[in-house]
């Protein structure tokens, strides 16, 4: 039984510096959630607690009721956990094809021998993931772009392309870290839409994590909010828009006087 992702206690301190503080917070299968909260409120640090990055050094992490709290990053990958980063990571030298199928491989079931004697089965299963990459570039408009090395795109494309790398690996859960960072309103726009799509599309939970508060609002079912690591609000959007601690938190005291 499905059962999503629940961080349970989980904290860590970096020297003297603790970055998350007892953070208990969960996701359910199919839900699309948001984490917000002002600069250096742990955000991205809760991220690569979920991703193994990094190990907490207190609490437990699970997904689907299996720990995640000691598996390394292609370990929590294979349990179903793909995420996208702040700061764009693609292959830049790779065509675009070859970003997707490079995430491919941990699916693939043919080992060292086979490649190099790429006897039939090895070529039928080389086959099956570029029809799959194919078809996920042809979903996500960037199929006429495949050969096209991912560097070349523009902004947006490569957005778009990280997210079909991520999907690539199966994920049952999606993290997104800021995508709508250095977009426009018409690409903020469409990325929405793009967001709810995979999630529907998918069968996927999404977690995002997003400055942009009209994208946070306009798309998440619920939405966690943290200060200095600490979670100090929940609910729907509704809820926080009107949150006197988010509202603090993110305005200052003097907003939530009177």
């Amino acid at each position: 039984m499905s059962t999503g992702l629940e961080l349970k206690d989980v904290s860590i301190s970096f020297g003297g510096l603790k970055a998350v503080t007892d953070l208990n917070f969960s996701i359910s299968p199919g839900e699309l959630v948001g984490l917000i909260g002002p600069n250096g409120a742990g955000k991205t640090t809760v991220f690569n607690l979920i991703t193994g990055v990094y190990t907490p050094t207190s609490g437990r992490i699970s997904f689907n009721g299996d720990s995640v709290s000691s598996r390394k990053p292609e370990g929590i990958t294979r349990m179903g956990i793909a995420r996208t980063f702040q700061n764009i990571r693609l292959f830049p030298s790779l065509s675009v094809l070859d970003n997707v199928r490079a995430a491919m491989v941990m699916h693939l079931k043919h080992g060292i021998l086979h490649s190099l004697t790429r006897g039939p089965a090895f070529l039928k299963e080389e086959g099956s993931v570029e029809d799959e990459a194919m078809d996920l570039l042809d979903i996500f408009g960037l199929k006429d772009a495949c050969h096209a090395n991912a560097k070349s795109l523009n902004y947006g494309d490569q957005r778009r392309l990280e997210i079909v790398r991520a999907l690539a690996t199966r994920p049952k859960l999606l993290l997104l870290d800021e995508p709508a960072a250095g977009m426009n309103p018409s690409e903020k726009d469409d990325l929405m839409k793009l967001i709810r799509f995979i999630k529907d599309r998918y069968n996927l939970a999404v977690l995002l994590v997003e400055h942009d508060m009209k994208v946070v609002m306009g798309i998440c079912e619920r939405i966690a909010v943290l200060e200095y690591g600490r979670k100090i609000a929940e609910g729907t959007p509704k809820e926080i828009q009107s949150h006197p601690k988010v509202i603090e938190a993110y305005l200052g005291a003097a907003a939530v006087v009177g």
